[in-house]
């Protein structure tokens, strides 16, 4: 299981970077120490693959376009395919671990298009209504689930079997939260899928970010009207399209600090965040610390400790 405190994203399409993931066995196991993340939260984010999780200690915050969800010790969920989605711990001065399946669907699914995709699959991943399904210990039938995910993490790499053994314990718990989920499948989806339309822009952001962007030209690259600019932000990722150009510029500050040697001036002037004395008032603002401050910490800070 791998112990991660931050996330990296695709060159191309801006996507979560997943270590380990191979066409050949589309899966990793991780260990989230949330407590330890560097930017104090995950941010916005999505990935083909689900995200099925326990909480293992702490509480941490969902956010999805639909809405936010919180999970404590011993609830946990799952993500859907392609759902944009960010998190944060809910305490500061508490252990937060979080233990994740990451797989994409055809681990269970198998060949595109088989019986299996399609009658149990298909249902979950294709429903847009379904951006996250929330199981907590106080509830009997999903209790069962959580117990399901919770043994499904004792499997061991060098067990004899282990792929085997591991696809059978998700299918079981897939074919649970099929169930679970029948209810909201049945209702007719009248949720349309802006976190697709959405992509486009967070894209031209991240590709752009040390340069000026203006509203304009950011719907102009993604063919929107600035109003419809503004209304995907707000409804998606309930915030303007100013502030998220700022936060993004501010999370790759962080990991040119956590990373490098370049003089905070420069450093400012990459991320597109103007002067040295305006980045170091906006950082502060976002991280509580000066620039040094941070690069200090956390180019020092191990990582890798075990979940």
């Amino acid at each position: 299981m791998k112990n991660i405190s931050h996330i990296e994203f695709y060159t191309e399409t801006k996507e979560e970077r997943l270590p380990g993931f191979t066409p050949d066995f589309p899966y990793i196991a991780s260990c989230a120490q949330l407590d330890k993340y560097r930017d104090g939260f995950v941010p916005w984010h999505w990935h083909k693959p689900v995200e099925l999780f326990y909480m293992e200690s702490g509480a941490v915050e969902y956010c999805t376009p639909q809405g936010s969800t919180i999970f404590r010790a011993g609830a946990g969920g799952m993500v859907n395919s392609n759902i944009l989605h960010m998190t944060r711990p809910q305490g500061k001065d508490e252990e937060n671990i979080q233990l994740n399946h990451i797989f994409d669907p055809s681990f269970i699914a198998g060949e595109a298009g088989s019986r299996i995709e399609k009658k149990y699959v298909v249902p979950i991943t294709a429903a847009s209504q379904l951006e996250i399904i929330a199981l907590y210990p106080d509830d009997p039938q999903q209790a069962q689930v959580l117990g399901l995910i919770r043994e499904s993490f004792r499997l061991r790499e060098q067990d004899d079997g282990y792929e085997l053994q591991l696809r059978a314990a998700l299918s079981e718990i897939w074919l649970a939260l099929l169930a679970l989920s029948r209810p909201l499948l049945k209702e007719k989806q009248r949720y349309s899928k802006t976190n697709e339309r959405i992509k486009p822009m967070m894209i031209y952001i991240h590709e752009h970010y040390a340069e000026k962007i203006s509203i304009a030209q950011l719907a102009a690259a993604t063919f929107s009207s600035e109003r419809e600019c503004f209304r995907l932000f707000h409804n998606c990722l309930h915030m303007t399209p100013v502030e998220y150009i700022k936060s993004y510029r501010l999370q790759m500050a962080c990991q040119m600090l956590a990373r490098g040697r370049e003089p905070v001036t420069s450093i400012a002037q990459a991320c597109g965040l103007g002067s040295s004395s305006y980045f170091g008032k906006v950082f502060r603002e976002q991280t509580g610390c000066t620039p040094s401050e941070y690069r200090q910490k956390w180019q020092d800070h191990d990582s890798r400790g075990q979940c």
